[in-house]
């Protein structure tokens, strides 16, 4: 994992979320020039944005009519900055949760609408 992902503060990870990924997959590879690697996982496969030999990003299939880009920032301790989150008036959308192999990862709305994912690396956990 590259030290841009683990640095707390720096956007760590992009995700397209929305309906047909597959179309947005040859979308941003003709228009950007990504390369897009198809990675196995669990039944199916996550598409994995490739950047000078490592990942910065991916697709996710979200059956919803949201279709939209996730920007991860990498925080310390994703429960503490989700707690210092809803203090200060933040809709927490997805609970801080574990994701094997990945980290842990909160999603949350802040007070003027942006959304934004929290995440703390497994390799940055004690």
């Amino acid at each position: 994992m590259s030290h841009e992902m683990t640095t707390i503060g720096n956007s760590g990870w992009i995700a397209f979320n929305g309906p047909n990924p597959d179309e947005a997959k040859k979308f941003y590879a003709d228009v950007i020039g990504w390369n897009i690697v198809d990675t196995p996982m669990g039944e199916g496969h996550y598409s994995t944005i490739m950047l000078k030999g490592g990942p910065i990003g991916g697709f996710t299939p979200m059956p919803s009519d949201d279709v939209h880009w996730l920007v991860y920032i990498t925080v310390a301790d994703v429960d503490a900055a989700t707690d210092r989150a809803k203090k200060a008036k933040a809709k927490i959308l997805q609970a801080a949760t574990d994701f094997p192999g990945v980290g842990r990862i909160a999603i949350i709305q802040d007070p003027q609408g942006a959304k934004i994912a929290l995440i703390t690396y497994e390799s940055m956990m004690g």
